[in-house]
């Protein structure tokens, strides 16, 4: 029958410079279950590299390692980790144990990685530890422990699953004479319960314990007993095939990875948070310019639309501002009466605009005078403070009213409560005020002229003579399409006139603009915002890869006690996502905090917080620690378990 442990012709160089340095010379070793080994030699002789490929933590450069009859170099190094986890332990010199955690999650470790149920490794755990006499010390963190009780505890996490093989790499270097006679008898203890036992060390005192002693020198044997028999020695059994677990094992398998990312941020709370700082800061800019951005958007588009949306405007001439006497009389009244009969046209409203000195008592002011329908102020959206607007009879009758705004009044009127019913002179015309119009808040800010308004047909008849209009408002219906509305309205006009002497200008293009520029403007600043939170996940990056460089040798201990590269890979993926998720989170909040002082200072603003604002930071924030972390965790997961354990 085989061997459990077979080297046939083992060799191992390291590159140093342009030379390989070889430290293992052809070792030929054979060790049976159930066997207490002792490697022994000198510092530098070779031992420990030994030691690990036994350990199958390292590959030799040339030679047959065989374990149970199975050839080691035909394992990938998910084959690897699990021979590692299921069928052998690990006892370091250094202890190994990670500071974060208790004496029983650090037993468990190994359980974790195989996907034993919670409740099953933590009774398992703790009856080792309790075997150990640590029944005490179940929930004390390393720091909290002397060097045996660590050792000790080292030597629970190396039988968690089983521990067929103990690999015990000077056990009780690190010990005074009474932990180190007590790690010793423990291991003689599992000798004779059929494990198997390998000691490294330098010290004879502890080789001289252990049944069988192999020397070692200058990367050779110089001195190999044969193996001994052991008929009671725990049965070895070969690496399973990998299984696909069920889709409960995957979610138990994350939630264990997430656990233990949660574990590992907490024992670093400054780095954490400072990991945050920058997500917190990303997230706030972005989501705070996207709420504030569509409330200005609002805001700018409302005070448009209070100008009066819908609307077409039509002026005499080519352009704005030409003043050829051709055109300057080319609307008609009549042209707004064949306007108004237009199925698709709601009102329609004239203007005739003048300006002129207003006058109340000793009081004087230029003003500007418009000669409008009743129409006009519903059209543009305008309410009144006092009194209302003209009616149809008024406009028949040419009534000598006035409709004056809050500039006017405040002029003329400083000391009245009530004006409506006051007479002021418009040019030398008197008219009677039938109503204030209300100032209008806008983004834009409020008109410094004097504004007033009276019936286009007192204008005309009294006042100017004049026989044309300036201007002529058309309201369209509301759902007809206001350029096929301009498009009819230009073609009734030409055809009235015989030639094209007039020019329209629609609100809704204007309309239409801004909500170009204001979308181009915010999506502007969100850039700005996202690019924000692209430093905050290169900080997330940056801070990940410092923290894999700190816990190099954590890594190696992980790998050590069975993790596959997927699994350290998952467990640092999981950290930056919790880390951005986690800074994500408090940046809604933050947002939240601006949005509700906003509204103070605010109040005229429509300061929402939308669901899907939420969604997108929770997106940007996920799709931050994947990316950003992807690389800290691929270095992490890549890494070298001989490597990792040797940093201190």
């Amino acid at each position: 029958m085989a061997a459990l442990l077979e080297l046939e012709n083992i060799r191992r160089s390291y590159p140093s410079g342009d030379e390989q340095v070889e430290v293992l010379k052809g070792i030929g070793l054979q060790i049976e279950a159930g066997e207490m080994v002792a490697i022994i030699g000198a510092s530098g002789s070779g031992k420990s590299t030994l030691m690990n490929i036994i350990g199958c933590l390292d590959k030799p450069s040339a030679g047959r390692y065989r374990v149970a009859g199975v050839d080691v170099s035909q394992l990938n190094s998910d084959k690897l980790a699990q021979l590692r986890r299921e069928h052998f332990g690990f006892i370091f010199q250094r202890y190994h144990l990670l500071s974060h955690l208790s004496a029983t999650q650090n037993v468990e470790v190994p359980a974790v990685y195989a996907g034993i149920p919670l409740a099953r490794r933590q009774a398992r755990a703790r009856e080792l530890l309790s075997r150990l006499g640590l029944e005490g010390r179940l929930t004390y963190r390393p720091g909290q422990l002397s060097g045996g009780q660590q050792q000790r505890v080292s030597i629970a996490r190396a039988l968690m699953n089983g521990g067929q093989v103990i690999l015990a790499d000077e056990p009780t270097g690190a010990l005074d004479s009474h932990s180190g006679e007590e790690v010793m008898a423990t291991l003689r203890q599992l000798c004779a319960a059929g494990h198997t036992v390998i000691i490294v060390t330098h010290d004879a005192s502890v080789a001289a314990q252990a049944e069988r002693i192999i020397e070692i020198r200058d990367g050779e044997i110089i001195s190999n007993p044969p193996p001994v028999s052991h008929p009671a020695a725990q049965s070895f059994t070969r690496p399973s095939e990998k299984r696909v677990g069920s889709w409960r094992q995957k979610l138990g398998a994350f939630r264990e990875a997430l656990t233990m990312a949660g574990l590992a941020m907490m024992a670093n709370k400054m780095r954490t948070l400072l990991t945050m700082l920058g997500i917190i800061i990303g997230i706030a800019s972005v989501s705070s310019i996207v709420i504030v951005g569509e409330a200005a958007q609002e805001q700018v588009l409302s005070d448009i639309r209070a100008i009066g949306t819908n609307t077409i405007d039509i002026y005499p001439g080519k352009d704005f501002g030409d003043d050829e006497p051709q055109y300057r009389q080319a609307l008609k009244f009549d042209d707004m009466t064949a306007i108004e009969h237009q199925p698709w046209v709601h009102s329609a409203s004239p203007r005739i605009s003048k300006s002129l000195r207003v006058r109340y008592g000793n009081r004087d002011a230029a003003a500007s005078v418009t000669g409008v329908n009743g129409q006009y102020f519903s059209v543009y959206g305008m309410a009144f403070s006092e009194g209302g607007g003209f009616n149809q009879t008024q406009i028949d009758s040419r009534a000598q009213v006035v409709v004056i705004d809050k500039n006017t009044r405040r002029q003329l009127f400083p000391d009245k409560a009530q004006v409506v019913g006051e007479v002021l002179l418009v040019g030398n015309t008197p008219a009677t005020i039938i109503g204030v119009a209300k100032d209008k808040s806008s983004m834009f800010g409020s008109s410094k002229t004097l504004s007033v308004w009276m019936p286009w047909s007192t204008i005309t008849g009294r006042i100017s003579g004049q026989s044309w209009l300036d201007t002529i408002t058309v309201r369209v219906n509301d759902g007809f399409d206001s350029a096929l509305a301009e498009q009819r309205l230009t073609q009734l006009l030409e055809l009235r006139h015989g030639r094209r002497d007039f020019f329209t200008y629609n609100m809704d293009e204007l309309l239409k603009t801004a909500e170009k520029t204001t979308g181009t403007l915010q999506l502007f600043l969100t850039l700005v915002a996202v690019i924000s939170l692209l430093v905050g996940g290169i900080g997330v990056m940056n801070i990940m890869l410092v923290s894999v460089a700190e816990r190099t040798r954590e890594i190696g201990i992980r790998m050590a006690v069975g993790a596959r590269a997927s699994d350290v890979l998952q467990q640092f993926l999981i950290e930056a996502v919790l880390v951005c998720l986690v800074g994500g989170a408090i940046g809604m909040m933050l947002t939240l905090t601006i949005a509700f002082t906003l509204r103070l200072f605010l109040p005229g603003w429509e300061i929402g917080f939308s669901p899907m604002a939420l969604l997108m930071a929770f997106l940007c924030s996920t799709l931050t620690g994947v990316l950003f972390g992807w690389l800290p965790a691929r270095r992490a997961a890549k890494m070298n378990p001989i490597d990792a354990l040797a940093r201190e």
